[in-house]
């Protein structure tokens, strides 16, 4: 194998110059990651996919996963045979949650990206409060976040629903609606799928991701279901994350559905995701007011009077509170590795010094 030119990279999103291998070999080269399996990753150099195994240090039981190579990453790797992953190169933008369970470990979505699709069908879908939750998962990223509307034909008032969004979302926030079977409304998403960009589908089962997918590649790769049509949410169609080359030259990472949009605790309502409400928190009379009894509570003034929607403040209350109880955890967690990190070192020092260092 012979080094990969940086024009072969920039076709799978690399930006700038080549960084000369930290280790002075020239036995190995950069590749992407487009998709993790059990058995190993699927790379792509820019000419050609190939599959790699990661280094043995990558899959030490106590890892931290997000230092693990993620779908997205840019990676050095050996020309051997299989290659092996051997570094993750510095992300310039990751996408994570929070995964399942009571730890809070960071499960990462996708890497180098520049902008997040959230997908969402105007059908039994469409959920204005989930969207939120997505808008304060992705502030902080690196990425820009743009909503997806599908299922246009189904909406009764595509357009109504829009605006009901718009009132909700950051000043300035694109909202497309569109059919992707169809294609209608596709044109606008090609502005962040041109050539050396890469781009994230994140949204439900059943909210048209693939469909979309397959829209933009002009062929059925993407496997699709019908959703079921009490609740309008289907089976997981995409089983794992992929990173595929568009005609228009982007890079896009279609991903399972998200049955669950955890916050990992290093989120923010910095994106002003919430400007309106914090606004009216400040002009209450008392600095620590809880916006329930207190007099002069400028919050349930605009309850009252329809200034401020009931939904949108039960929204804000639970992520504020979601968000604090999460970043206690992960606090608490790492300082819990940290004494642990403490008392191992403690340890082996008294064991050197009574056995003597070997």
């Amino acid at each position: 194998m012979t080094e990969t030119p940086a024009s072969a990279l920039s076709r799978i999103g690399w930006r700038g110059e080549i960084p000369a291998s930290d280790t002075g070999s020239d036995h190995r080269r950069i590749a992407r990651v487009v998709a993790q399996h059990r058995a190993g990753y699927e790379l792509h150099d820019g000419e050609h996919a190939f599959t790699a195994q990661p280094a043995p240090r990558f899959l030490k039981p106590g890892i931290d996963p997000g230092d693990r190579p993620a779908v997205g990453d840019f990676v050095w790797i050996s020309n051997a045979a299989p290659p092996i992953i051997e570094q993750v190169l510095p992300r310039r933008s990751t996408l994570s949650r929070s995964a399942a369970g009571e730890r809070h470990l960071r499960q990462l979505i996708a890497t180098n990206i520049d902008t997040v699709m959230v997908v969402c069908g105007l059908d039994g879908d469409f959920n204005p409060a989930r969207i939120e939750r997505y808008f304060v998962l992705i502030e902080g990223s690196g990425a820009k976040a743009v909503v997806v509307l599908t299922k246009a034909d189904l909406a009764a008032d595509a357009q109504a629903m829009t605006e009901q969004l718009k009132a909700r979302m950051p000043a300035g926030t694109e909202i497309h609606a569109i059919n992707a079977k169809t294609g209608f409304g596709v044109d606008a998403l090609l502005a962040h799928l041109g050539p050396g960009s890469s781009t994230v589908l994140v949204g439900s089962s059943g909210a048209g991701k693939s469909t979309l997918t397959n829209t933009l590649l002009g062929e059925a790769r993407q496997s699709t279901q019908t959703v079921r049509a009490n609740d309008s949410r289907g089976r997981h169609t995409t089983t794992y994350r992929s990173l595929i080359m568009l005609p228009s030259g982007g890079c896009l990472i279609d991903t399972p559905g998200m049955r669950e949009v955890k916050l990992t605790g290093d989120e923010s309502f910095e994106g002003g995701q919430f400007d309106d409400i914090e606004e009216l928190a400040r002009e209450c009379r008392f600095g620590d007011c809880s916006h329930l009894a207190e007099p002069s509570c400028a919050v349930r003034a605009a309850l009252d009077d329809g200034r401020l929607d009931p939904e949108r403040w039960h929204s804000y209350l639970k992520l504020r509170d979601e968000l604090a109880a999460a970043a206690e955890s992960l606090e608490a967690q790492l300082r819990r590795k940290s004494e642990s990190r403490v008392l191992t070192k403690a340890l082996g020092k008294r064991l050197d010094e009574k056995y003597g260092r070997h």
